[in-house]
């Protein structure tokens, strides 16, 4: 591939980020500082991709660079990205392939409404929000999860988890059988 080719991929792509988000170009211009018709243009591959343009969107849409410029991958070659899967509207991009054991998912969740279904099953999961705001309904409790907050619970009491209708969120989502845990541990710093 040449470095045509991969300039010529950056404007689709960009393009599918920002909509996969659900922002506009006028609410990116004022999030990167770059005019709409800048992001127009570098979007219908009618400019040119800088480094100058491209390292505020990363920035603004909370990506690597590679993934706006679509790098090939550098490094371990045993490393495979595994095909995104659409559930019920949600897209789940595997990170683990051991069936039967911990299961991990990052997941977008796009903005839209809807009414809590809770539901029961066997299994432990555990949450953590990368972007945006995710309903919790856990039980009597119903929580909204934001950037950087994580939920841990036994999938047995009834539960629902999806889109506060107020944009999309993006998490983490680890998910193992009945009586398998997330430990997190943490040292004591020392004075």
């Amino acid at each position: 591939m040449t470095t045509d080719d991969v300039l010529a991929d950056v404007g689709p792509r960009l393009r599918r980020i920002r909509k996969e988000r659900e922002v506009t170009l006028a609410a990116l211009s004022e999030a990167t500082g770059i005019s709409v018709s800048t992001l127009s243009r570098l979007e219908s591959g009618l400019r040119r991709p800088s480094l100058e343009l491209l390292l505020p969107i990363a920035q603004a849409h909370q990506v690597a660079l590679d993934e706006l410029v679509g790098a090939p991958p550098v490094g371990d070659p045993r490393i495979r990205a595994s095909e995104p899967i659409v559930r019920h509207g949600r897209t789940h991009w595997p990170l683990t392939r051991q069936p039967g054991g911990l299961q991990a998912y990052k997941v977008l969740e796009p903005r839209r409404k809807q009414e809590p279904e809770p539901r029961t099953h066997e299994g432990y999961e555990w949450l953590y929000v990368l972007s945006g705001k995710l309903r919790l309904v856990l039980g009597d409790h119903d929580v909204v999860l934001t950037a950087g907050e994580a939920a841990e619970f036994d999938t047995r009491v009834p539960h629902w988890f999806g889109s506060t209708g107020e944009g999309p969120a993006e998490f983490l989502s680890l998910f193992g059988p009945q009586g398998e845990r997330m430990h997190v541990r943490a040292r004591p710093r020392r004075g």
